[in-house]
């Protein structure tokens, strides 16, 4: 049985507060005093200066979470804010707007909070613990500490993983590492690296982990190399396409398009990572850490921290029936919903899906609908027996938001995971950030721009094959029919495709937006999408997606008046 990494820690300036807790026994301390750098060379110590790094992966929260329901999915058109109404978590709304997003957040009424530049806090405070422990780690030897290749490896890997937060969400950030003086990051700027350059760092960090790490760790939250060259190949991905100074993508980069290929080709061939049998056992807390989960925020509750570790991201999402009671939040729209229609081949309806609303009577849909989201007249979580979920007597605001329930965050109210705190239902469930599908999916996208079409086919349909075959938990809610594509005539084709197959197989997993802004697509694409939506829901009526603009969210202007106006601001904000 493996042993799954949990422990608390706190960097506070310059000294360091240790909450040591070992993986795989009882072994949770509370503090007990203070260290200093000199203190902190020995195995122990760094050991807690590495899972202090790890903590705050599960330190986010729903006004900064690293499951990124509100930057993905609000502002890609597949999801709409919820909630009591657009004055409730106001940020939130502004992001569906587009143009009600400013650099200055918190002085917009009525939030009085700046969450872009909280989440941009928690990021750099992740870093500089990463660097806190990277500088620990340079100052003591193999011979005193055994692991130290492996915990650098580990720490560079999680200061990449959340620069690349940072780096899809504002593009233009300063970098900062373990090896610079406190006057060389006072005289850092946002743009001293160009957006390569920023990339090359990225991927630096994530190929020394790739390079250094274990195939596996026996201990359950650890990042292994397969999940480094993962995230090595997302990186490469997401640098293959060239973007100008207005976001417009302007080249295509064959060579890292192949050096994704043969990252996936190494995970596969390794054999940790597979497909689970059923498409919605992804979604359940009893299979978490399965075969399919290539990274993994784990969660976790009594686990001795006042409110344990878990979903906090998702608290709001919960319906406010059904058991729940809070709060109503990451609403799908009509859009994503419609997305699901099959035609009588049971392939997607490309270019009518979205010209009428899905109709659970007479639509044909693929069954990844009844996974990802909850809507009336179908079971919530495959409870055909006491949870019929009940329409707008389950929702927050239905007259703004419709009715629709976002499932895959969340679990069964009567789940052994559940913690409730106040209003809010919290789970254990993990937050699974890579999914192999997902990694399948990479290798597809770089085959099919490559002009591999045939070689694409076959993920793709390996997929929709799986898909086809997720229907024994959902008690036959809906009419069901999906279909393999027998051939891709064009890369067009190859495109459409495989960009469907994206929404349909990582709907409402936070991937979707900056899955547009990397193809060089949103403006196009979110115009469509509200020309249609603004007509079923008229809040969206003032909606406008600025090219050049919106593709990044602004640096903080906090973060710009702390530098002393070194950084700058990105275009049109």
């Amino acid at each position: 049985m493996y042993n799954k990494l949990k422990a608390g820690v706190m960097i506070v300036a310059g000294t360091v507060l240790l909450t040591v807790a070992g993986c795989g026994g009882d072994l949770e301390q509370s503090p007990k005093g203070t260290l200093t750098e000199e203190q902190i060379t020995n195995g122990g110590n760094i050991d807690g200066l590495v899972t202090a790094t790890y903590a705050y992966l599960g330190n986010d929260h729903y006004t900064a979470p690293n499951f990124l329901w509100p930057t993905g999915n609000l502002r890609a058109g597949d999801a709409h804010k919820g909630g009591n109404g657009p004055g409730d978590i106001f940020a939130y709304h502004a992001l569906s707007m587009y143009t009600s997003i400013i650099a200055d957040m918190e002085s917009y009424p009525p939030d009085f909070v700046d969450l872009n530049n909280k989440k941009w806090v928690r990021n750099y405070t992740a870093i500089s613990r990463a660097n806190t422990a990277l500088k620990a780690l340079a100052n003591t030897t193999e011979a005193q500490f055994a692991k130290k290749t492996i915990r650098e490896a580990e720490l560079r890997f999680l200061r990449a993983f959340f620069y690349f937060d940072l780096k899809i969400h504002h593009k233009h950030i300063p970098y900062v590492d373990e090896t610079m003086s406190s006057e060389q990051i006072k005289a850092q700027t946002n743009f001293d690296l160009t957006d390569q350059q920023l990339w090359d760092k990225i991927a630096a960090d994530f190929q020394f982990a790739a390079d250094n790490l274990p195939l596996t760790q026996s201990e359950i939250g650890r990042v292994n190399q397969l999940s480094a060259k993962a995230y090595l190949a997302k990186t490469k991905l997401y640098q293959a396409y060239e973007q100008n100074d207005v976001h417009q993508v302007v080249n295509i980069d064959p060579e890292k398009l192949q050096t994704v290929v043969d990252l996936v080709d190494d995970i596969e061939d390794a054999g940790v990572y597979g497909l689970q049998d059923d498409f919605g056992q992804n979604f359940l807390h009893r299979f978490e850490n399965s075969k399919e989960s290539v990274f993994a925020i784990q969660r976790s509750r009594n686990d001795g921290s006042p409110d344990g570790r878990g979903s906090w991201p998702t608290a709001l999402n919960a319906p406010l029936q059904g058991g729940f009671g809070c709060c109503g939040f990451h609403v799908p729209t009509e859009n994503f919903v419609n997305a699901f229609k099959t035609d009588a081949q049971g392939l997607p309806q490309f270019d009518s899906f979205n010209s009428s609303n899905y109709v659970l009577a007479q639509d044909a849909v693929d069954p990844r609908l009844d996974h990802t989201v909850a809507m009336q007249g179908k079971p919530f979580k495959y409870d055909s027996e006491l949870m019929i979920e009940n329409g707008n007597a389950w929702a927050r605001a239905p007259a703004v938001y419709g009715n629709f329930i976002s499932m895959k965050e969340l679990e069964h109210p009567d789940c052994e995971c559940r913690i409730q705190n106040g209003p809010f239902p919290v789970f254990s469930m993990n937050t699974v950030l890579i999914r192999f599908a997902d990694v399948l999916l990479w290798k597809a996208e770089a085959l099919i721009e490559l002009n591999r079409l045939d070689e694409a086919l076959q993920i793709i349909n390996r997929l929709r094959s799986r898909a086809m075959n997720s229907t024994a938990m959902l008690n036959n809610a809906s009419i069901y029919n999906v279909g393999l594509y027998t051939a891709f005539t064009s890369q067009e084709q190859a495109r459409r495709a495989l960009r469907m197959e994206r929404r349909l197989e990582l709907g409402l997993e936070g991937h979707r937006f900056f899955d547009l802004v990397r193809w060089g697509v949103a403006k196009q694409t979110l115009d469509t999408y509200l020309e249609v939506e603004r007509t079923r829901k008229p809040y969206l009526q003032e909606a406008l997606f600025t090219a050049g603009r919106d593709e990044y969210l602004p640096i903080p202007q906090q973060q710009i008046n702390l530098s002393g106006g070194l950084y700058k601001q990105l275009p049109g904000y």
